[in-house]
């Protein structure tokens, strides 16, 4: 015979699950797209960030400023800085600058501890530059044959 529990049964953490997938928005004002992001900065990041970028590429050709609204960003690990590179590089063939809106502590810190904060501009949200990138990465002078 068996036994039986009627007591509820809890389910112990997955800590193998891959996160969810953070949110991805984003909108296109003339040639600035501004892309939203939200929840975690990490692996799970890359493949929303690099889809909906590259899909915005091919869209819309006249793109010149790339910005990366992070204030939703709770956190970010070194998958997250990987990818934010990546973005960053994304643009660098047709000298689009990439641009980090008003990033949180978890983004910013890391990326002021790793030196990767001098690959970026940082704005505030009011538009204010908080930093510019100081070489190694950012975006190319354009060419004025090619504008």
């Amino acid at each position: 015979m068996g036994e039986t529990n009627d007591a509820p049964r809890h389910a112990a953490p997955d800590h193998d699950a891959p996160p969810a997938e953070p949110s991805v928005a984003h909108t296109v004002e003339g040639d600035t797209v501004r892309l939203v992001v939200g929840g975690e900065l990490t692996e799970a990041a890359r493949r929303p960030l690099v889809r909906t970028l590259t899909d915005l590429l091919l869209a819309e050709h006249a793109l010149q400023r790339v910005e990366l609204d992070l204030r939703g960003i709770g956190f970010m690990n070194s998958a997250g800085l990987a990818v934010l590179v990546q973005v960053q590089k994304l643009g660098v063939p047709r000298a689009i600058e990439t641009v980090l809106v008003d990033p949180p502590p978890a983004v910013s810190r890391p990326l002021q501890l790793s030196g990767l904060w001098h690959r970026f501009t940082v704005v505030a949200d009011d538009g204010r530059v908080v930093a510019e990138p100081s070489g190694g990465g950012g975006p190319a002078p354009r060419d004025p044959r090619h504008t």
